[in-house]
């Protein structure tokens, strides 16, 4: 049977390294975006997609917001769940994810 899979989208290497390895102990399959954009273009192509995605909040280039409402609008992508990962765990930034069409906030690691 094979492995569920979860694209990590953030821009910071070494968090996304660590949620990575914790996901990949747990008997995941994961593969890694550095930036909004770069997800994105893997995701409305021809890449496989995965199961879930965990989404970094504060990204430069596009924020996780406008990633998950462009991932919402696409037809190829709107029915993955994503997953906020957020350094700020203030109720306003969870309001902020969830009307966003996030299925669920994580406090990074």
């Amino acid at each position: 049977m094979p492995r569920s899979s979860v694209m990590i989208i953030d821009d910071d290497d070494s968090i996304g390294t660590a949620v990575s390895v914790r996901l990949s102990a747990a008997g995941y399959q994961t593969t890694y975006a550095q930036s909004g954009r770069a997800a994105l273009e893997l995701l409305t192509g021809d890449a496989a997609l995965p199961d879930a995605i965990v989404l970094d909040v504060r990204m430069p280039d596009l924020d996780g917001f406008e990633v998950c409402a462009r991932l919402r609008d696409h037809p190829r992508t709107r029915h993955i769940p994503v997953i906020f990962l957020t350094a700020n765990t203030a109720s306003p930034q969870r309001r902020a994810a969830m009307a966003a069409l996030g299925d669920a906030v994580l406090s990074k690691p």
